[in-house]
């Protein structure tokens, strides 16, 4: 299969992380809404709400741009070949305007100001060591499966480690630096300040590093010419 031309994955990525930030932040509203006062409730229905949704979003837009939504995957993937640098870079602020665009989309969907910006902070140490390693985790999953003949798992993979990981991280496991502006935009129960975003994003890029070294380290011999011949079996299974 051919690889689609930049514009086109680029558009990928900007509606895949709209619907991204669509999905994390109206569940949040709507679980907060059918939830109230009941925090673990709330964040369970956002969870589930974000793991199912994070699966088909991947399905939906991976044969056409791999289905990052998160610069720290797009660097990573960099990184290791498989995707240009130039294109990374591109891929970046395409994300980040598809996790606002999202967030604006939230707000509407509830009847909310279109633009809200968040008033609840999350900036502790606990919380951006969890980012750190929340992000070590889902790069793990990720860049395991596809070198090592799994790729066709990784949609489901990856939504289930997020679900598991609003559970298990005490920042709820943004793990993405663009989720992580978008949701600065809607001061709900998925909202995070601004003063808080740019600990969390250096935490995130943080274990991205970590992430890249882990997987060098777990799978030195798999080169960039190997792992694209792994993947394009299933991103062609995807797009067939």
């Amino acid at each position: 299969m051919n690889t689609p031309p930049l514009a086109r994955r680029l558009l990928a990525e900007l509606l895949g992380s709209a619907f991204l930030a669509a999905l994390v932040i109206g569940s949040g509203i709507a679980a907060q809404t059918l939830s109230p006062n009941d925090v673990g409730l709330e964040l369970l229905e956002n969870a589930a709400a974000t793991a199912a949704g994070l699966y088909t979003i991947i399905l939906m837009f991976g044969p056409i741009s791999g289905g990052h939504f998160n610069p720290a995957v797009s660097l990573a993937d960099a990184s290791f070949g498989g995707l240009r640098w130039r294109h990374a870079l591109a891929y970046i602020p395409a994300q980040v305007a598809g996790c606002m665009l999202g967030a604006v989309a939230a707000n509407g969907m509830f009847s909310l100001a279109a633009i809200s910006i968040s008033t609840h902070n999350r900036a502790t140490s606990a919380h951006l060591f969890s980012e750190a390693i929340a992000t070590v985790g889902l790069l793990l999953v990720i860049f395991s499966l596809a070198r090592s003949n799994r790729a066709n798992g990784i949609p489901a993979a990856v939504g289930a480690y997020i679900g598991a990981a609003y559970f298990f991280t005490s920042s709820a496991s943004f793990a993405n630096p663009a989720i992580t502006v978008g949701r600065m935009f809607s001061d709900t129960f998925a909202g995070i300040a601004p003063a808080s975003v740019p600990g969390y994003v250096a935490a995130q890029l943080i274990g991205c590093v970590c992430a890249v070294l882990l997987v060098r380290a777990l799978y030195p011999d798999v080169t960039p010419a190997e792992a694209e011949e792994i993947l394009l079996p299933h991103r062609q299974e995807l797009a067939g």
